[in-house]
């Protein structure tokens, strides 16, 4: 299968999750749109390191790792963000972005 297809594929996945990002208010719709995003990047880094590998220009154990690399980061982000939320909902019984602008004071 061409890298091109993948390409495609990741940038369509990209743009969804921006979308959801800019348009949605509900902090789990938005956590989700930004897991998207990641995997859409994990998505083309996978690609990308399977054609230079076939390429001859990096070792496959070093392409492995760095993709191993970008799902801890999207793990510690989800433990993260999921305790974010978490918090955000026991303290204001709601998981609306827009309340959060009230605990300023």
């Amino acid at each position: 299968m061409p890298v091109q297809y993948y390409i495609f594929l990741s940038i369509a996945l990209f743009c969804i999750g921006i979308m959801g990002v800019l348009m949605r208010r509900n902090a789990i719709i938005i956590f989700m749109c930004i897991e998207l995003m990641l995997n859409a990047v994990n998505l083309l880094l996978v690609a990308f390191s399977k054609m230079w590998v076939d390429a001859g220009r990096i070792d496959a154990a070093a392409a492995q790792l760095f993709v191993f690399f970008v799902m801890v980061v999207a793990a510690a982000e989800v433990s993260v963000g999921l305790a974010i939320i978490v918090m955000m909902y026991r303290n204001t019984h709601s998981v609306d972005i827009n309340i959060l602008s009230r605990l300023k004071n």
